[in-house]
């Protein structure tokens, strides 16, 4: 590659990533959802003609790294029936989906009647179908129990929409602001086009397809630099998944054999446990995208994503198991599976390389809503992201970052505004703040966690939870101590109290029922007494640590 221009390189490198940040800021600004406008759980992402990563906005990671597989799905399932003016959905998650509510658009990119790109907005969606509103069903055994399926279909053909097609689609979805929404996707993917042939109508075809395949190579030997950096070796590690929505009691470990030799790193799940008979599925493309940003968390953080990065990394997960279910089982919990996962990809690899691995993140136990707003004469559903949000592990170095949640989005989803969750849901925020002693003690603490408390304000309101952590905290390392756990509960009028399931669906809860729940913290890493006495006399004075912990477990005297 003589031809290539190291300047021009980086050039292009900052520039698809402008590319992709630009249209993630046009999905923030358009669409009406508060899960993207607020939120940001979407992804944005451009590629070339073969489907191949050029650059990621990742603002929920665990989206991110299903764009590439499912771009080269829709080229082998269109058979090269891709035209100028086509728009592709996408959500099934049996060809390479995520999750069903994450819906994706897709839009080649053409220049002189030649097909040079794509650009794609991967974003969940306030509905899209099935039993229960919002999406999530523990009760669901089955994917037609959860969600429309969409598989690869052009809802515009040659610059023309096909309203057969959108008619279709929208019919079995809830609520109107879901097609906003795929607007501002669709919007989002005009952007990148626009900003693709911008730079093609500069530098030349020629000279993209050149750089982009260096920028791959120089990218994948970042990537193999850095596997290099961790001792040959095998390395095991567990996590666990509480209750499957049906069977009281049952658990699922998920089983990891990383072996690492040399430049290359295979994560092998083969001894995971097998699929479950409820919606505590994944599926490949969502278990290997947290696999793959688990790992980016534990190296240089300035590796470009793109198709390069990925070429050292091989990933076996054995359909059938709970991270690759078959055909045709309920998996709308699956994005949420990646907190085990990581739990175990962490402790497989913190002998091998302890100061890049955090101590265990927060796992999320989310809830949501959905009742009629008699004030408003309309329907609404709310995923409470608010008060799911925990905190991350500590590491050497540093504390865990405070109520940053799931490590599914790896920092990336936003809180709600208080006053816009009032104004979109008829329910009352009463208190939202951190909460004393929370975080897993350490050298480096644990993140600290959050109680949260609002009153519902619909009568006959659907409720329902999916997550984990009320049974396991999050876990400490090298003597550091494990975070609290995660709980909701809720009080009715009459005083009833309700410690619902983990992952449980619950109809007909009463207005003025309180809701009540904490996030737990992130563990600790190192020993607790040796951290350092000045901030610890500090986070006493400011609630952080109570004085009975800072005596007890940290051993503060005076």
């Amino acid at each position: 590659m003589s031809n290539i221009d190291p300047i021009l390189l980086s050039v292009y490198a900052r520039t698809f990533k402008s590319i992709t940040d630009e249209m993630s800021m046009s999905v923030e600004k358009t669409a009406r959802s508060p899960i993207l406008c607020e939120a940001k759980d979407f992804v944005t992402g451009l590629y070339d003609a073969q489907g191949n990563m050029l650059e990621q906005t990742e603002n929920l990671p665990i989206l991110a790294f299903s764009l590439a597989p499912v771009c080269k799905y829709i080229l082998e399932f269109f058979e090269g029936d891709i035209n100028e003016g086509d728009v592709i959905f996408h959500n099934d998650v049996f060809s390479m989906g995520n999750q069903n509510n994450d819906v994706a658009v897709y839009k080649p990119i053409f220049l002189d009647g030649e097909l040079v790109g794509w650009s794609a907005v991967k974003g969940h969606q306030a509905d899209i179908g099935g039993n229960v509103p919002g999406g999530y069903n523990p009760d669901a055994t089955e994917v037609w129990q959860e969600a429309l399926r969409i598989p690869p279909v052009k809802v515009y053909e040659k610059g023309k929409l096909r309203k057969d097609v959108w008619g279709l689609i929208f019919a079995n979805i809830r609520f109107d602001m879901v097609q906003h929404d795929m607007r501002a996707q669709m919007g989002a993917c005009t952007v990148g086009e626009r900003r693709l042939l911008e730079l093609l109508g500069k530098y030349g075809i020629e000279s993209f397809n050149a750089h982009k395949l260096a920028l791959f190579d120089s990218t994948r030997q970042m990537m193999e630099s850095e596997i290099f950096k961790i001792p040959n070796g095998r390395y095991s590690g567990e996590g666990m998944v509480y209750y499957d929505g049906h069977h009281l009691g049952s658990e699922f470990t998920i089983r990891v054999d990383i072996d690492v030799y040399d430049k290359s790193i295979k994560f092998d799940y083969s001894r995971t446990d097998a699929q479950t008979d409820g919606f505590v599925n994944g599926t490949y493309t969502s278990s290997a995208s947290a696999t793959i940003l688990t790992l980016l968390q534990m190296i240089n953080p300035d590796i470009p994503h793109n198709e390069g990065m990925i070429e050292p990394l091989e990933i076996i997960i054995p359909e059938g198991t709970i991270l690759n279910a078959s055909y045709p089982k309920a998996t709308t919990f699956g994005n949420h599976l990646c907190p085990p996962n990581a739990d175990a990809i962490m402790r497989a690899l913190a002998p091998a390389i302890p100061d890049n691995v955090t101590a265990g993140w927060n796992n999320l136990f989310c809830s949501l809503t959905s009742a009629r707003d008699e004030e408003k004469d309309d329907t609404y559903v709310d995923i409470f992201f608010m008060g799911q949000k925990g905190g991350s592990g500590g590491m050497k170095g540093t504390d865990g970052y405070d109520h940053i949640g799931m490590i599914d989005a790896s920092g990336g989803m936003v809180d709600q505004d208080y006053e816009m969750f009032e104004q979109q849901t008829p329910h009352l925020l009463k208190k939202h703040e951190y909460t004393t002693d929370s975080a897993g003690a350490g050298q480096w603490r644990g993140g600290l966690g959050v109680e949260t408390i609002y009153t519902m304000g619909s009568e006959d309101t659907q409720f329902v939870t999916f997550g984990d952590g009320d049974f396991e905290p999050a876990f400490g390392l090298f003597g550091g101590h494990d975070s609290t756990l995660n709980s909701i509960k809720l009080t009715y009028p009459d005083g009833t109290e309700l410690v619902p399931l983990n992952k449980s669906l619950h109809k007909g809860v009463p207005k003025g029922t309180r809701y009540h729940q904490f996030a737990g913290g992130g563990g600790g890493w190192g020993k607790p007494e040796n951290r350092d006495r000045d901030v610890l006399k500090d986070e006493v004075r400011n609630g952080i640590i109570s004085e009975e912990t800072a005596r007890d477990v940290y051993g503060l005297e005076g």
